[in-house]
């Protein structure tokens, strides 16, 4: 191979290396739990109800709950798909299947995109039909920490947190899209 070719092709595939990082971002945070990066929720909070989740048959209950107040918007995935997201102090709930999870929690921000996608915490979580878990996300010493729960701890987590209900945001069409 000439040195002129040589250089072209070793320019080329230096050029399209970031490429392949960022699907091995893409793909290391699925593997992590997290969902696709571009999907956002609106969230809203109420400290009018405290509903419980029902074991559906066969599953497991997940509680997540994010205990800081000033919390921003946090996404929470479960084996690289998003399952919904809280804000400031607050809980919500979902059923999973019985086995191996991976969970996944992230800063939603469409402003900060790729410093958000850096601020979050991940779990190996193994659940049991039938069974209810408690899955905590503190801030402690200027960092995220994602923790089990007892369910003492999960009834009080409960009682003194809002309810957070989201839905995935619905993206704008762009005039490229048509």
């Amino acid at each position: 191979m000439s040195k002129c070719m040589w250089f072209v092709c070793s320019a080329i595939l230096l050029a399209g290396w970031p490429l392949f990082a960022q699907d091995d971002a893409a793909s290391a945070r699925s593997a992590a739990g997290c969902g696709p990066s571009q999907e956002m929720f609106d969230v809203q909070t109420t400290d009018a109800k405290h509903p419980v989740g029902q074991n559906e048959s066969g599953k497991a209950l997940v509680y997540f709950f994010v205990d800081y107040i000033n919390a921003p918007t946090m996404r929470v995935g479960v084996d690289g798909k998003w399952v919904g997201a809280n804000k400031g102090k607050s809980y919500f709930f979902f059923p999973v299947e019985p086995g191996e999870h991976r969970l996944c929690t992230e800063w939603q921000s469409g402003t900060f995109k790729k410093t958000s996608e850096r601020i979050g915490e991940a779990m190996h979580l193994t659940t049991e039909a039938g069974r209810t878990y408690y899955v905590r996300l503190n801030f402690a010493y200027q960092r995220m920490h994602l923790e089990l729960s007892d369910d003492a701890e999960g009834q009080f987590l409960i009682a003194s947190s809002l309810f957070a209900t989201s839905q995935t945001k619905r993206r704008a069409i762009a005039a490229d899209d048509h």
